[in-house]
């Protein structure tokens, strides 16, 4: 695999042949900036974040309006004081820069918690490896594509 989005569109192609990223001529590096670009809800953009506690990593793909809850990422990783991971650990576990973090296709296996924020709608948009790039993707495509376990990490536990 040559290109991120190359990569993503190989494991795309596996699951879902007619899905073809939306590309833009400027990076959308905000879930907002995505959002004005396809005059879509803000909620429709499906970030992608990764966070670290310890050693242990985790991807978490939330619509673009709810902020993931801490103690949801320390629920799903376990012990250890959950944080962001670091741009340059994103890149080298998923193999995507900040802001064109897909959630599938990444360089290095990792538990995948998609929220259930994204489910309102038909459909949201990922990154498809670049910044100026958007897949359009339905909820059960999305679990599909990533594996993923679905929570509701925009809320604490009980």
């Amino acid at each position: 695999m040559n290109s991120p989005m190359e990569r993503v569109m190989h494991h795309v192609k596996q699951f879902e042949p007619a899905l073809e990223p939306l590309l833009f001529a400027e990076p959308l590096k905000t879930s907002e900036q995505a959002a004005e670009a396809l005059g879509a809800e803000v909620g429709q953009i499906a970030k992608s974040i990764l966070f670290r506690a310890g050693e242990q990593y985790a991807l978490f793909v939330a619509a673009g309006d709810v902020r993931i809850h801490p103690k949801q990422v320390k629920a799903a990783l376990g012990s250890g004081k959950a944080k962001m991971a670091s741009p340059q650990e994103v890149e080298a576990v998923t193999g995507f820069q900040v802001g064109a973090v897909c959630p599938f296709g990444l360089a290095e296996q990792v538990p995948i918690f998609v929220d259930s924020s994204l489910q309102r709608f038909a459909h949201v948009y990922t990154a498809a490896g670049i910044a100026e790039s958007l897949l359009p993707v339905s909820w059960e495509q999305l679990l599909k594509m990533t594996g993923g376990q679905v929570i509701d990490a925009a809320s604490s536990p009980e």
